[in-house]
């Protein structure tokens, strides 16, 4: 995929952020925050996966 996917979901701060209810998103449900880090142990694989299981159900 050539674009990044950017959720809250797979944010490295996901733990512990005040934001994450705040934060604006588009349509697609990415989100626009600008202290968003991916978290690099979650692979693009692990996420199609989820965003499929999400999508279905």
């Amino acid at each position: 995929m050539g674009t990044e996917k950017r959720y809250c979901a797979i944010c490295a701060w996901r733990g512990n952020c005040q934001k994450r209810f705040s934060v604006s998103t588009d349509a697609s449900g990415h989100v626009h925050c600008p202290d968003y880090s991916r978290d690099l142990s979650i692979k693009d694989k692990d996420i199609d996966e989820a965003v499929k299981k999400d999508r279905e159900g």
